[in-house]
């Protein structure tokens, strides 16, 4: 009767770590020389009990999880490619000047560059659960590396625009692949309990790379050229290929997944819905929107695609998205709430630089290094909160980041004409470290829960928002902006009059002061209403800019119901029993 519990446990013990074989207890160590994971299969029926407590010291625990160094070298893997694909999000920004003169492009061409690549980025994080389930995890995050890489190639080299839109839609593409199979890789690799330092080191590259890219971006523009932009992910794709084939586990067996009929109806419905609303928040406020006949077709197709596509993805046996994943509560509320912190990450991280350059005169170097403090902040907060976020309610957390971050809005809608690095170096430090508190402890709170069958088609969905929120916030505030300045501008105006006597004492101050550099009085009489006229027009920026500062503290603060929702996270994480 002992010898028959210990094989039922035994059997229950290889089922828990997803191993396949009926008859055989297949065991994995690692090997630090050689750096490969080794497998070799006993007989139930020669097991002890001694071999069944040692089991515990293996690669695997009682619930698959990895354990030793293996999992560190798994974790560094992935993080890797999520932060490639991270940085070449806001990377290109800073190139774009440089590209249209090198490829003779428009304004409005040369966007497509940093479009194309959003598109294909959030219609392919959706399906990246599907796509590791049915080519095998190891085996789709090697491709989608191999295909980053080589895309990055193609940018550098592009001779033309359709070329270099076309590679950069390739690379994001790929790209979509690395952030949500990243992120799910190491929910499925560490334990709960340790699972605070794995997003830790995730989420370093996440939260710096926006940051990261203008700054690397204005270098490399600077020094060597726009291409290297591109080039640069080379060597980086080489080595994240290389680590991915030595430490990532091999994948399991796949004949059930890829016996099922691939759900195209789905996937065509997903890429008309996500295709077109990512197409309509990029090029909404450059066409003046519902104005435009394109961007009506646009909004028009998007819903009926998502309407199509959430009808089939629920109808379905095997679809290639699982909506049905939302049926967890603290998914659901957590993907509101990561729309909400990528509108405030992407958004913020859009309106700083173009206001330092457009209004403090900075160049693409001078912003880079304005935002590298707030990421290096980012990082020291991140790895610090990794130690603790197993000890802590995630909701706490949580809410101090979202009332901390709202609070650094404000902070940055005091600016004015006259601001310069010394007034933004604190509040974007403090932005990037309030931005952690509430990153990390939403990832916890939000996949921690989820049984382990579920993390890699939540993380897709969450990591899908999050880049949707972004999104949606960048095309919020560029039109915020528009409507405001002009709003300011036409209340400033009417406060200029003739029978104004502080408008007239600065007019003649402008004109002496012109006549003092040797113009004449007509023409200084001229330059000085230009010279009000372009005074009028920086003020009415510089308060436009502060009411998107506010807008998006206000967005912090009222999603602070939504935590009702969530669980406790790292600080109520227990072992997982059912997976």
């Amino acid at each position: 009767m002992a010898n028959f519990r210990t094989e039922q446990a035994l059997i229950a013990q290889r089922k828990a770590c997803g191993m396949a074989s009926l008859r055989n207890l297949r065991v994995a160590y690692f090997s630090p020389k050689t750096s490969i994971i080794n497998y070799f299969d006993i007989p139930l029926n020669i097991i002890d009990v001694t071999m069944a407590t040692n089991i515990k010291s293996s690669t695997f625990d009682q619930f698959g999880y990895v354990q030793g160094p293996l999992k560190w070298a798994i974790a560094f893997t992935a993080s890797i490619g999520a932060v490639l694909e991270v940085i070449d999000t806001s990377i290109v920004n800073v190139a774009l000047t440089d590209i249209q003169a090198s490829l003779g492009a428009t304004v409005s061409e040369v966007g497509w560059v940093v479009t194309g690549y959003a598109i294909a980025n959030v219609v392919l994080i959706p399906l990246s659960a599907w796509l590791g389930d049915y080519f095998g995890r190891k085996t789709y995050f090697i491709f989608s590396l191999i295909g980053f890489t080589l895309a990055s190639v193609l940018c550098g080299l592009a001779f033309n625009l359709p070329m270099l839109v076309f590679s950069r839609i390739l690379q994001g593409l790929c790209g979509g692949g690395l952030l949500a199979k990243a992120q799910a890789i190491l929910f499925e690799t560490f334990p709960p309990a340790e699972q605070g330092l794995a997003q830790a080191v995730f989420g370093v590259g996440v939260i710096s790379g926006p940051a990261i890219g203008p700054t690397l971006g204005g270098f490399l523009v600077d020094g060597l050229g726009w291409r290297w932009i591109f080039f640069v992910n080379i060597p980086f794709g080489i080595i994240a290929v290389a680590m991915s084939f030595v430490f990532l586990l091999k994948d399991k067996d796949k004949s059930q997944t890829q016996s099922q009929a691939v759900d195209w109806f789905g996937i065509g419905f997903l890429v008309i819905a996500i295709g077109c609303m990512q197409t309509l928040l990029e090029q909404g406020e450059e066409d003046d929107w519902f104005s435009s006949g394109f961007i009506t077709t646009l909004a028009i197709a998007s819903i009926i695609g998502l309407g199509l596509f959430i009808w089939r993805e629920l109808k379905t046996d095997h679809p290639a998205v699982d909506l049905r994943v939302l049926r967890h509560r603290s998914l659901a509320a957590g993907s509101v709430l990561s729309a909400v912190v990528g509108m405030g990450l992407y958004g913020t991280l859009f309106a700083v630089p173009i206001f330092a350059q457009s209004i403090l005169q900075f160049t693409a170097t001078q912003t880079g290094l304005l935002l590298a403090p707030g990421a290096l902040a980012s990082a020291i907060v991140m790895i610090l909160l990794g130690k603790l976020s197993s000890k802590i309610d995630a909701r706490f957390l949580i809410a101090m980041g979202a009332v901390g971050s709202s609070g650094v809005m404000f902070q940055l809608a005091t600016i004015t004409p006259q601001t310069g690095t010394d007034d933004l170096f604190w509040p974007l430090v403090w932005r990037g470290a309030f931005t952690v508190l509430m990153f990390l402890p939403l990832s916890l709170a939000v996949l921690g829960p989820l049984p382990k069958q579920d993390v890699s088609a939540g993380s897709g969905f969450y990591n899908l928002t999050r880049q949707l929120g972004g999104s949606i916030g960048i095309a919020l505030l560029t039109t915020l902006l528009d409507r405001r300045e002009a709003f300011h501008r036409a209340i400033l105006l009417a406060k200029l009059s003739p029978y104004d006597p502080e408008t007239n004492q600065r007019l003649d101050a402008l004109n002496g002061a012109l006549q003092s550099q040797g113009m004449d009085a007509t023409t200084a009489q001229q330059q000085a209403l230009a010279l009000l006229s372009q005074i009028v027009d920086t003020q009415a920026a510089v308060l436009s800019y502060a009411d998107c500062f506010r807008v998006v503290g206000v967005a912090f603060i009222c999603s602070l119901p939504l935590l009702l929702f969530l669980g406790k996270g790292g600080a109520g994480a227990k072992a997982p029993v059912g997976h």
